[in-house]
């Protein structure tokens, strides 16, 4: 059984008008998977995370400062010239790093084998101690150190596909072998980071940083001949995976010109992964897309195969 997870408060991050990561995002993607095709999709209500839970990334610094970063109703606060909420925005962001832990629950405890958290805001981009990126907690990393903490999982591998590097879960993993993270990203574009000597303390980061247009051949050569070798020497007990679809050829922000099959494959691989070491157990969140059709059309594929339909 897969388990998807959302809720309404993830439409009620705000970031102004005009701003890529809007609410349509996510109400693009409830839309698909309303389609008969996904009858069979478990559904729950993303709970908020607690602040025991965002502290095993984040300083508690750091959580207090987001917590009461709420600008009033109808105003907006800027966190940097890209990242900016709302009065609903700190409620979604719970959310959205909650829908992860409770994924991880699900799959942990073996009420579902896979799980998908369909959340804004996304989480990649924030740093334990910087926002940034359209992020405001690292709701990949929260979930990785909630498996270690609350289920005892010894190694967690989170991937990510986003069209951007995932700089603040790479700073998380970096410097701890019992964590893999492998990814795959434009360059040159924001971050900046990402580069391929960036390997991690005990050669637990792969990075394949890939030029504008390199399209799906490098895409399939970089994970099928690079990344997934080495992860599956880590041998995960839990997959997580940083869901971006913002590589899409249709994507406004990006140019790595991916089909949507490629979402397909990278997903079938990742889930074959699961299945070698982690008993199947993989918990998949949204990150980036911005194109609504190409990243509804994406996202569709993705679920099917956690669904294995």
């Amino acid at each position: 059984m897969t388990l998807l997870l959302t809720h309404p408060a993830c439409l009620g991050h705000q970031p102004g008008p005009h701003h890529p990561e809007r609410p349509e995002r996510l109400a693009a993607i409830l839309a698909a998977l309303d389609d008969p095709d996904f009858a069979n999709l478990a559904r729950a209500e993303a709970p908020l995370a607690t602040t025991e839970q965002l502290t095993r990334v984040h300083p508690e610094s750091y959580v207090q400062a987001m917590l009461g970063a709420r600008p009033a109703p109808g105003e907006y606060a800027m966190i940097d010239a890209d990242t900016i909420i709302s009065h609903g925005s700190i409620d979604a962001a719970l959310r959205a790093a909650g829908a992860v832990v409770a994924g991880v629950d699900a799959v942990m405890s073996g009420r579902a084998d896979t799980a998908f958290a369909a959340v804004r805001p996304p989480g990649h981009h924030a740093t334990p101690d910087i926002p940034g990126g359209f992020c405001l907690f690292n709701n990949v990393a929260v979930g990785a150190r909630h498996a270690q903490a609350r289920h005892g999982v010894g190694r967690v591998a989170i991937l990510d596909f986003d069209v951007h590097h995932g700089q603040g879960t790479q700073a998380v993993v970096e410097i701890d072998p019992s964590l893999f993270y492998g990814s795959t990203h434009q360059y040159p574009l924001y971050p900046g980071t990402g580069q391929s000597n960036e390997r991690g303390v005990d050669g637990n980061v792969a990075n394949v940083p890939l030029r504008p247009n390199s399209g799906s051949a490098q895409f399939r050569h970089a994970w099928g001949e690079i990344i997934l070798p080495q992860l599956d020497r880590f041998a995960p007990e839990l997959v997580i995976v940083s869901a971006g679809f913002d590589a899409h050829k249709a994507d406004p922000l990006a140019q790595l010109s991916l089909e949507t099959a490629d979402f397909a494959w990278i997903s079938r691989e990742l889930l074959a992964i699961a299945d070698r070491h982690a008993k199947g157990r993989l918990v998949s969140a949204l990150e980036g897309g911005y194109d609504l059709e190409a990243l509804a059309d994406a996202t569709s594929a993705h679920v099917r195969v956690l669904m294995r339909a």
